[in-house]
């Protein structure tokens, strides 16, 4: 996988809905961005939370834009001592449950960002499907 296409982010969020389903059970909105960080796919269960149709887009736009899962970036964050608007993106958030989608030379070529459960519910499902999409490209 190149880069990301409707059908892979269709195929990445269908996966992310159904360890929901089956491990959680409860609604999620899923969203499948490209490597511009910009929304090829989006998804939201019903009953999932309203709040969680921005949360998971601007998860998986933050993972893009930074590299690394959106839990990673709050452990930087807290690290570091700095505050999220010192990186001038108002689309950003460092809520766990987004991570970038690479292919098998480790390029940024997407982000899946989650959100409807706890914070590291969303990230177990993020980082699950991140980790089988990079093993299909290899």
């Amino acid at each position: 996988m190149a880069y990301i296409t409707l059908e892979i982010a269709e195929e990445l969020a269908r996966q992310a809905l159904g360890k929901a389903r089956t491990e959680f059970g409860r609604p999620i909105c899923v969203a499948v961005c490209d490597g511009n960080g910009e929304m090829v796919y989006f998804s939201r269960m019903d009953g999932a939370p309203l709040r969680s149709i921005a949360i998971a887009q601007q998860k998986a736009y933050t993972a893009v834009r930074m590299g690394v899962s959106t839990e990673a970036f709050l452990v930087r964050l807290q690290k570091e001592h700095i505050e999220i608007g010192y990186f001038c993106d108002g689309r950003f958030t460092a809520l766990p449950g987004g991570h970038p989608i690479k292919n098998a030379d480790g390029i940024v070529i997407g982000g899946i960002g989650v959100s409807g459960l706890a914070a590291s519910e969303d990230h177990v499902i993020t980082e699950w499907v991140a980790l089988a999409a990079k093993i299909q490209t290899n």
